[in-house]
């Protein structure tokens, strides 16, 4: 049995190794390791998808890391845009319950279909090496361009595995996260749900290495890589059916406990659901929305500049399929290694410092990082004066910097700006929380993506030819520092704008207990609310 609550959980209750460890008191067991378990299945598919969708697309016929660029403005944001309409209409026809089984499951469909129907076929289905070259060679200022329309199931294969994160990770669970999470608990649950969550990394990695090299172990005359591809899609669907079970029982035996979850509190009336068009206007006009907008794009823009020109060494260091994989395997193993310590440095800045001193670590965390890669890739192309002491080639030392980045600047996404920015939305009103969440989560997010290929792709089509992304890190450094700049400036205006809105969430809940408890009187209400909103 645990223990029921008599009085509303304090903070003070947790001392030494216990408040920096697990804040989390004994009758809360019951919603926060569901949730943990449920963040890290959807971790683990999330990074096994990551890493396949770029060993795809980078080593596909005539393909690149600059392949990406032209992928993520042409394929990802259309289908995002046309995912939040759908999603928007399904949302006012099924329960929320519902919903959750009926976005998921076709996700997992394909993955399952692509490995054991698809890959297998990819010869009769795709252009063939001759005619993508042939191609290029007639259109140079498409020549990234023409393999992501060659190897279009590879493409569809990347489109979705990205969705995944935005939608299943950054929409579903983080809605259904809010929903039934209160201020003060999300404050020690969402650190830690990054850190039980990122187990899934840690998880994920090893997987992807041990499926490589039984891959690569196989004799010859075997699709190595297709072997690969069927058992990490496998565990693919494994994990991704444990998180539907898993919210199941949430359902059943979370949401219906009135000591974890009270549905309707603040006593307020529903708002009318709006339509598509309404939807998107609403998030217009809100500018706190806005701002939360701002720091998804400032991200999605300034890490898909870094990794475009990353993900191109690695290919030169790892031409093989299985070897690329591998190694995204490993950077994946120490960026779940790197996460958790984060997590748990990140849980305390969380509760210690305020929303703003906390979000503000992201932005100056990728600022220092990319400068030092930048710097070293655009150095390195002239010289590299490390590498004799490293033992290694300029390559390589750009590949091994530029995962110390990417390891850094995940690790403190996942502690720190995925934690304060879904802090951000629990003050908002239920409209809010679900569609607005929603719009800003998947269109935001993309856009932010799109953002950084929109540049990158402009760039390259303008140039034409077989031109990489490395050759253009004395324009694309500069840009991450300018959105780096333009994101801190916004997380100050967010911060201002989230304390405010606590504050009155905080009075209008003490003026409705004053009331109950005084019928007679008058009880204060949301007046600075309203004052957010304009």
């Amino acid at each position: 049995m645990s223990e029921k609550p008599s009085q509303p959980p304090s903070e003070s209750a947790f001392k030494g190794l216990r408040g920096i460890f697990w804040p989390i008191h004994g009758f809360e067991l019951k919603k926060f390791l569901p949730m943990g378990l449920m963040m890290m299945c959807i971790l683990f598919n999330y990074t096994i998808l990551r890493d396949t969708k770029d060993t795809l697309m980078v080593n596909a016929p005539g393909g690149g890391a600059e392949c990406l660029s032209f992928l993520k403005l042409y394929g990802v944001t259309p289908s995002a845009i046309l995912f939040m309409i759908v999603f928007i209409k399904l949302a006012n026809i099924f329960s929320k319950e519902r919903l959750f089984y009926v976005v998921v499951a076709p996700f997992l469909i394909f993955f399952t279909a692509f490995a054991f129907i698809i890959y297998p076929n990819k010869e009769a289905l795709h252009m063939s090496m001759a005619t993508i070259q042939s191609t290029q060679a007639a259109f140079p200022n498409l020549h990234w361009l023409i393999p992501v329309v060659g190897n279009w199931s590879f493409s569809i294969f990347y489109i979705l595995s990205e969705l995944w994160g935005s939608v299943v990770l950054s929409m579903l669970f983080w809605q259904f996260a809010n929903e039934i999470t209160k201020v003060n608990e999300a404050k020690r649950f969402y650190g830690l749900f990054g850190m039980v969550g990122n187990i899934g990394l840690l998880l994920s990695g090893p997987t992807i290495i041990m499926t490589a090299k039984y891959a690569k172990s196989l004799p010859q005359g075997i699709d190595s890589f297709g072997v690969n591809l069927k058992l990490l899609m496998g565990a693919v669907a494994v994990a991704g059916a444990i998180a539907m079970l898993t919210y199941r029982w949430m359902q059943r035996n979370v949401l219906t406990d009135p000591t974890l979850y009270q549905p309707g509190q603040g006593k307020k009336k529903e708002k009318a659901k709006l339509s598509v068009v309404e939807s998107f206007r609403y998030i217009l006009k809100n500018p706190y929305l806005g701002l939360i907008a701002i720091l998804v794009v400032s991200y999605g823009v300034a890490i898909n500049l870094v990794e475009g020109v990353w993900k191109g060494q690695i290919k030169i260091a790892f031409p093989d399929m299985n070897d690329y994989n591998m190694f995204m395997g490993q950077f994946s193993t120490w960026t779940g290694l790197i996460t958790i310590l984060l997590m748990i440095v990140g849980n305390n800045i969380l509760r210690k410092l305020s929303w703003t001193k906390a979000a503000i670590l992201t932005p100056i965390m990728i600022l220092v990082t990319s400068s030092i890669f930048f710097f070293f890739v655009w150095n390195g192309t002239k010289s590299s004066p490390l590498s004799p002491m490293m033992g290694t080639t300029v390559v390589m030392v750009a590949v091994m910097i530029g995962m110390f980045q990417n390891v850094l600047s995940k690790g403190t996404k996942y502690s720190l700006f995925d934690s304060t920015k879904q802090m951000a939305y629990i003050p908002l009103d239920p409209e809010a929380k679900v569609k607005g969440q929603g719009a800003v989560e998947v269109i935001g997010g993309r856009a932010g993506k799109s953002g950084g290929a929109f540049i990158q792709s402009t760039l390259l089509a303008a140039i034409g030819g077989s031109v990489s992304l490395a050759s253009l890190t004395y324009i694309l450094g500069p840009l991450v520092i300018l959105i780096c700049a333009i994101w801190g400036v916004s997380v100050f205006g967010l911060g201002r704008r989230f304390t405010a809105l606590v504050s009155a969430k905080e009075a209008e809940k003490a003026a409705e207990e004053k009331a109950s408890a005084a019928p007679a009187e008058q009880p204060v209400t949301a007046k600075a609310t309203a004052q957010i909103s304009n």
